[in-house]
């Protein structure tokens, strides 16, 4: 039996047994923040990862363990654990995965003592509510109210807390009255392991529209560049050519080089020019 288990009771000992099978039958292995989801929204979570990825929830202390012995950089994913992690298991990539997961949230409302995930915003205007002690909660909660033609109005556009500030229990009660649900609640991935690799979310979170732009972008620098340069490609080589029959056609022209191609061409300059010169003499 593995050092870090031999001292583990039986069920504890499947657990790790169960996380190093899992580990072995799939390429990649991650962990999941598993926090304030509610056991609904995991089962449906569940669901919808079917054939696609495994979860498995267990003791951070069963997790180190199995880690650790199945050894190499996965045990390094140990210091990623948070109190409320699982592992999952999947043979997508991490790029892929990490798509799927966002997916999987959906917004609700925040609870006091959480971290707002974006600044939150309250937009200036009318609401539905009628003059009441809502004036008063509105503005103990840093937002502007008042009344106005019987109705209960925010004066202003204002940001009640900033990207990772603390929501407030005076906050957090006014923003479900105005059914403002700011928290993104779902699996969030905190690592992974694949093929080798330690991916963070921050490398994961890939904006594709952007970088099919830049590609685009650089697709066509490139051209131009060959096209500058004058670099044969596959992709500038028509133009190329194009370009240089017509500079050629335009330095016989210029040079009345007598070529059946361009003869009518600088019989035309002559003519233009000798219509230039009568205009010239008269």
């Amino acid at each position: 039996m593995a050092l870090y288990t031999h001292h583990l009771p039986a069920w504890k000992k499947e657990e790790v047994e169960d996380i190093k099978k899992n580990a072995k039958a799939y390429k990649l292995i991650g962990l999941v923040d598993m926090y304030g989801i509610p056991a609904q929204q995991v089962q449906q979570i569940r669901r919808n990862l079917r054939g696609k990825a495994v979860i498995k929830m267990t003791r951070n202390t069963l997790i180190t363990h199995a880690f650790n012995e199945i050894g190499g950089d996965v045990k390094n994913l140990t210091k990623y654990l948070s109190g409320h992690s699982a592992i999952i298991f999947t043979n997508d990539n991490p790029f892929k995965l990490f798509k799927q997961l966002e997916k999987t949230k959906t917004k609700m409302a925040a609870k006091p003592g959480e971290k707002a995930p974006e600044d939150i915003v309250i937009p200036s205007g009318p609401t539905s509510f009628k003059p009441g002690p809502i004036v008063g909660e509105l503005q103990q909660a840093g937002i502007p109210a008042a009344i106005e033609s019987g109705k209960v109005k925010i004066k202003e556009t204002k940001t009640v807390v900033k990207k990772g500030g603390v929501i407030s229990a005076k906050l957090a009660a006014v923003l479900v009255k105005l059914d403002i649900k700011p928290m993104d609640v779902g699996l969030a991935l905190q690592v992974a392991y694949h093929e080798g690799g330690i991916f963070e979310p921050s490398v994961l979170a890939v904006d594709e529209t952007v970088i099919l732009g830049q590609i685009q972008l650089a697709s066509r620098q490139a051209l131009a560049l060959s096209l500058e340069a004058a670099i044969p490609t596959k992709d500038s080589m028509d133009a190329l050519l194009t370009k240089a029959v017509r500079d050629a056609r335009g330095v016989a022209i210029e040079a009345a080089i007598y070529e059946k191609d361009v003869v009518d061409a600088i019989i035309g300059k002559a003519t233009r020019e000798s219509q230039v010169l009568k205009t010239l003499v008269k």
